[in-house]
């Protein structure tokens, strides 16, 4: 999943940007070190995707959440690298799973040397990330323990996909909760616990961050479809052409209007590169893509309403006015 660019964003002050582009660059230098060792290759290896690149939006959401408390308490910094070598390591496993040749811009650590490579450098990463948790107490392992086991039973879910009986589209949901939701979530949750803020802070962002990461997920969807051209950083169609079924297609696949009948089999697998610009036009105009955007806005309001009972301080507007960017960059 991409990020968006938090620190540019209207609405985040000056003395705000400063504090969250000096913290990333002291996560930056501790996530280096953490995946350092006495072996040349392995830290080759490790290292690979973390100079192909990245936002590190994870790891800045915890920044970002840690001013609500003390923002330079001494857990904040390690906490943040935890997240990021958390969300490193599952992209490791995903490049796998996926058979991705490129990974940023780069080539992936499977296409660049092999698949158990990659699989043992992405549990290098989590064991690395296991070490430093240590130093950060109890509660923090367990949470970590509990976003873990989200993440691999949403990524088991979406491999299995929908039971029989089972409503795709509320699957659909839940698997983006678990898959890209949770790291998120626990992204706030870091920051705020780590920075002693209070309870209902740490509760409040944490239901928010998991808000925004399903309401990104949305708009990516959303973008496959509506963007014109690859400048809103996704090649249109990309999810059509591997047969991936994302939430305007399920609303498509679930209807039975005869007018829909060809996009319909258009959608019922992978669609074939001459069929691309007659699908993204139809499914342009179908009703499909507003239902998704209603969908999305939903989750955006969700994360409002929680960020709403926050403390007014510039941390806060940074958080609304990232729900207001995941919302328009869909279009």
């Amino acid at each position: 999943m991409a990020a968006p660019p938090v620190v540019d964003l209207p609405l985040v002050d000056e003395r705000l940007a400063q504090d969250l582009a000096a913290g990333l660059a002291e996560v930056e230098k501790v996530l280096r070190s953490s995946v350092e060792s006495e072996d040349a290759f392995v830290t080759e290896a490790s290292k690979h995707l973390i100079e192909a690149g990245g936002k590190r939006f994870r790891a800045m959401l915890v920044l970002l959440a840690a001013q609500f408390g003390q923002a330079d308490a001494p857990g904040v910094v390690p906490g943040a690298v935890v997240i990021e070598l958390t969300h490193l390591a599952t992209l490791y496993h995903d490049d796998v799973m996926d058979e991705a040749p490129v990974r940023r811009g780069s080539a992936s650590v499977n296409a660049r040397w092999n698949n158990t490579v990659a699989i043992l450098t992405g549990d290098y990463l989590f064991a690395q990330a296991s070490l430093i948790l240590a130093d950060l107490g109890a509660d923090i392992i367990r949470i970590q323990a509990e976003t873990f086991s989200r993440l691999v039973r949403g990524q088991i879910r979406e491999t299995i996909g929908p039971r029989e009986g089972e409503d795709p589209v509320r699957h659909y949901i839940e698997v983006l909760a678990d898959k890209t939701g949770s790291l998120i979530a626990t992204s706030g949750r870091f920051g705020a616990l780590l920075s002693g803020a209070s309870p209902d802070v740490v509760e409040r962002l944490t239901s928010a961050c998991e808000a925004i990461g399903v309401a990104w997920q949305l708009s990516d969807d959303l973008l496959d479809v509506a963007s014109e051209s690859a400048e809103s950083g996704k090649t249109p169609g990309t999810d059509l052409r591997e047969g991936i079924r994302t939430l305007p297609v399920l609303y498509v696949l679930s209807g039975t209007a005869p007018a829909d009948a060809r996009l319909r089999e258009l959608l019922a697998g992978p669609v074939a590169e001459e069929d691309v610009e007659e699908t993204l036009r139809l499914l342009r105009a179908n009703s499909a893509m507003d239902r998704a955007r209603a969908e999305l806005v939903a989750w955006a309001d969700r994360a409002r309403d929680e960020l709403s009972g926050l403390p007014d301080i510039p941390a806060r507007a940074a958080y609304l006015a990232m729900c207001d960017y995941v919302v328009e960059r869909s279009g």
